[in-house]
């Protein structure tokens, strides 16, 4: 008789436990669209108390306006009548336009409801999706597809968020900000990207956290930036898996303190599909990491697995891009620190260089690390665990592990840039210009050399370009306008162009 009134009680406790489960969905199923929450620019986050950049304080609130995007309606509209502050969020629907936010404290929120999200849809016809040359700018919760040139781009603006966005196939960039400080981005997913996905572009102090990146040429890319956690991502199926390499001929003539940890970076082995000419064409299949000419990279317990080349590159500017000619970068990877990695099944099927110099060692398998050209001060933690070529020279690493490293952004947000009339052309050059332009280096666009050459002496002829751009070459893609410069900006930064020296 215990057993079975045991049994009963246990029977009547799962028919009340399921009625209560059924009446919760029926009668208290919350309602999407009122239930999303505020993104945290409105909070700003207290790094110093928390040591986690995901983490937020409620010392700061909202006291800005709510703006209400529908389907049908215009979000370049709703920024324009904003102020700084105010959030914009963002229904389902499909939105074909191009968005810039040139105000400071502008956050633009994407709500999901139902698993519908709202898209940008570029139908390749557009350029850019979202460009911003604000401060303290968030953006978030969108989907954004089929752009010619760029799926979200900071131009100069500080204390950027861009997370939780889904970005296919637009163009150039996926995510890049541009001459930014004291930035997060986060829990991205992004594909089809013919540069990087995630183009960290002279920036400083920048965090790159849980993301996915496959199906790109190159997946997350610190390019000649400074101080910059690449960390918690899944690299796989691109080309290069994740890269910290100095680009020569830009303005930022380094890149330095880089910490690369807790990857999953796996069978990046497709096949490049960058633009002819380009230094990031030059990236063979099957790179895990690459690192040229960075200085002070840590790269720690990441795992590095399937990459057919090498699971891990170093190199000097004269190996990894020849053609280079700028005698202000420093052209060497110095005090690379390699510590534990967990690496498998890498350098299988070797190209290129990397094959030559494995089959002048008589082995057809590349190795789990190769080092190439120069470089002073590099170290490693355990070189007997990897298959390695080329790092004689590294000695003993001198650090068991970065944990004490939980963020390299601020505390606190840092002041937006202030910029003189003397200054407009110079920052709007770094903040707009440079990430396609180097002075005498193929990037995305012709080198600034010969901009010099073509428009000598007609600054006017280059701000006439600027608002309505021609494709004239084949080898190319073409330039977004960027007409939404002021008039002051665009003669400015003309006459910055046809001053500038190498």
């Amino acid at each position: 008789m215990r057993t079975k009134s045991r049994f009963l009680k246990i029977v009547v406790s799962l028919a009340l436990f399921a009625m209560g489960m059924l009446f919760g969905k029926m009668f208290l199923k919350p309602q999407p669209a009122d239930t999303v929450p505020m993104p945290t620019t409105m909070k700003y986050r207290n790094v110093g108390s928390t040591n986690d950049t995901l983490t937020v304080t409620n010392q700061n609130t909202f006291s800005g306006n709510i703006i209400q995007i529908k389907d049908g309606e215009s979000i370049q509209e709703a920024v324009l009548k904003a102020n700084p502050g105010d959030l914009l969020r963002v229904y389902p629907g499909t939105y074909s336009e191009t968005v810039y936010i040139d105000k400071d404290n502008i956050s633009i929120q994407g709500v999901i409801i139902d698993g519908v999200w709202p898209t940008l849809d570029g139908k390749k016809a557009l350029n850019d999706a979202i460009l911003y040359s604000g401060n303290g700018i968030t953006v978030e919760n969108l989907k954004i597809i089929e752009y010619k040139g760029n799926g979200i781009m900071g131009q100069a603006g500080n204390n950027f968020i861009i997370r939780n966005n889904w970005i296919i196939d637009t163009g150039v960039y996926g995510i890049f900000p541009q001459y930014g400080k004291n930035g997060l981005i986060s829990h991205n997913i992004l594909t089809e990207i013919e540069d990087a996905a995630i183009y960290v572009g002279m920036c400083d102090n920048v965090d790159v956290k849980f993301n996915e990146v496959y199906g790109n040429v190159a997946g997350i890319e610190i390019e000649n930036s400074r101080h910059c956690l690449v960390e918690s991502n899944l690299a796989y199926n691109n080309t290069g898996g994740i890269l910290a390499f100095l680009t020569p001929g830009l303005p930022i003539k380094t890149v330095f303190d880089v910490i690369i940890r807790n990857n999953f970076i796996s069978g990046n082995n497709h096949e490049n599909f960058g633009a002819p000419g380009s230094i990031v064409s030059g990236i063979p299949p099957g790179t895990g990491i690459l690192v040229m000419a960075a200085d002070d990279v840590i790269i720690e317990d990441n795992i590095i697995s399937n990459n057919d080349n090498a699971g891990i590159t170093i190199v000097d500017l004269p190996t990894g891009a020849p053609t280079a000619n700028d005698p202000n970068s420093e052209p060497n990877p110095d005090r690379v620190v390699i510590l534990d990695n967990f690496m498998i099944e890498n350098g299988n099927n070797p190209v290129g260089e990397i094959k030559a110099l494995m089959l002048s060692q008589l082995k057809t398998k590349g190795p789990d690390i190769l080092a190439m050209g120069g470089g002073v001060g590099s170290t490693i933690r355990d070189k007997n665990r990897y298959r390695t070529f080329g790092l004689d020279n590294y000695a003993p690493a001198q650090i068991t592990d970065t944990k004490d490293v939980t963020t390299l952004m601020f505390d606190k947000p840092v002041a937006p840039r202030s910029v003189s009339k003397e200054e407009l052309g110079e920052l709007t050059y770094y903040g707009v210009c440079a990430g396609c332009h180097a002075f005498d280096t193929r990037l995305i666009g012709v080198p600034t050399q010969l901009i010099q050459a073509i428009y000598k002496d007609n600054p006017q002829g280059i701000v006439d370009y600027i608002n309505a751009p021609r494709n004239l070459r084949d080898d190319y893609p073409e330039m977004p306008p960027q007409n939404y410069l002021s008039d002051e900006a665009k003669i400015a930064v003309a006459e910055y162009i046809l001053s500038l020296k190498r």
